[in-house]
C-alpha cells in the first residue's frame, strides 16, 4: 500500500484497515506499506541489492511527529492477526527496474490512498511514486487508486490534473458509461442496476481520461471519476482509479470529527450511505481470485 495519510490515524492507518478488511475476511494477508512523501530519497539506495528493507525512523525525516512512527505493528480484522510492515520504495524513475522490484516482492495488489497533497502542486517523491504505480498497474497486478492514487494513476498515464477553486465534499451517485455498467469492480456487488454512490473529499479534478484507460463514470461535479487501465492491445487490465472513498467507513468519519480532522461542514456533507464496503469488497475477490 502506498500509505499518504499517515498523519491522520483515522484516514490513514484506519483507512488502509477499512481496505484491507474484506481480503482478511477470505485469507491470510501481509500489508507492505511505503510512504514516499515522508522518506529521503537516500533511502531509496537501500533497496537496490534487495527488494524488501524495512523502515526506519533515520529513513523518514520527513515524519510528522504528531502520529507515532513504527516500523511494523499487527491488528486484527476479521478474527485474524494482520501484519503491517513499512518498508523502503525506491526513488528512482526507471519504471523497468520498479517493475522487477515489484516483481521480486511477490505482492499480490497494489493500493494508492488518498492524501493531504495534491498532484498539481508537483513535489519530487510524486515523481518515483507515479512511475512505481505505473508500472504496477501495467503489470496485471490488481491495482487500484483512492483519490489522489487515482489522479496520480491517470496523471502517470498522460492525463492533465486541475485544481478547482474550492473543495468539494459530499456524496454523488455515480452516472456509469455504458462500460461503467458491466464493471467488476463498481457494479459486481449490485443487482438489477441499482443506484451506486461514493463519498468524495477532493479540490484535484483529472481533467482527461488517460488514452489507453476505460471511462466507467462521471458524476455532476467530476468528469473523471472511475478509469479502468487498458494494456496495448486494448484489453482491460485489473487496475482502477476512482476519485472517491470507498474506505470512508462512518465510524472513521465520526472519530475523525471528533478528533478535529475534518470540519463541521464536511461532517455534515458524508451524511448518507454510499458503496465503499461493497467496491471494496469486490477488490478483495479480484486480489484473491487473480492470486489463487
Amino acid at each position: 500500500m502506498i500509505d499518504l495519510l499517515v498523519e491522520r490515524a483515522e484516514f490513514g492507518h484506519g483507512g488502509n484497515q477499512e481496505v484491507i478488511k474484506p481480503i482478511a475476511a477470505l485469507s491470510d494477508v501481509q500489508v507492505l506499506l511505503i510512504t514516499p512523501q515522508m522518506q529521503s530519497f537516500d533511502a531509496g539506495y537501500k533497496v537496490q541489492a534487495e527488494a524488501e528493507v524495512s523502515l526506519e525512523i533515520d529513513d523518514v525525516p520527513l515524519w510528522d511527529n504528531e502520529y507515532e512512527f513504527w516500523s511494523q505493528t499487527e491488528e486484527t480484522l476479521e478474527g485474524r492477526k494482520i501484519r503491517f510492515q513499512r518498508i523502503i520504495m525506491p526513488m528512482h524513475e526507471n519504471e523497468s527496474k520498479m517493475s522487477d522490484w515489484l516483481k521480486n516482492l511477490n505482492i499480490d495488489a497494489v493500493v494508492c490512498s488518498g492524501s493531504r497533497k495534491n498532484v498539481s502542486i508537483w513535489e519530487k517523491w510524486m515523481g518515483p511514486t507515479e512511475t512505481m504505480f505505473r508500472a504496477a498497474a501495467k503489470s496485471g497486478t490488481p491495482t487500484l487508486g483512492i483519490c489522489f492514487g487515482h489522479q496520480l494513476l491517470c496523471h502517470s498515464l498522460g492525463s492533465d490534473v486541475e485544481r478547482a477553486e474550492k473543495l468539494s465534499s459530499g456524496i454523488w451517485s455515480l452516472e456509469l458509461t455504458k462500460d461503467g455498467e458491466s464493471d467488476i469492480l463498481l457494479t459486481s456487488h449490485k443487482q438489477n442496476n441499482e443506484e451506486i454512490s461514493g463519498l468524495f473529499s477532493h479540490q484535484d479534478h483529472v481533467a482527461s481520461t488517460p488514452e489507453n484507460c476505460t471511462l466507467l463514470s462521471k458524476t455532476s461535479h467530476n468528469s473523471v471519476t472511475a478509469v479502468r487501465v487498458n494494456n496495448e492491445s486494448g484489453e482491460p487490465l485489473p487496475a482502477w482509479g476512482i476519485q472517491f472513498h470507498p474506505e470512508a467507513a462512518r465510524k472513521r468519519i465520526e472519530r475523525a470529527y471528533g478528533w478535529g480532522h475534518i470540519s463541521e461542514e464536511e461532517y455534515n456533507s458524508f451524511r448518507g450511505e454510499h458503496d465503499g464496503a461493497g467496491i471494496l469488497s469486490s477488490f478483495a475477490k479480484i486480489v484473491l481470485e487473480k492470486s489463487s
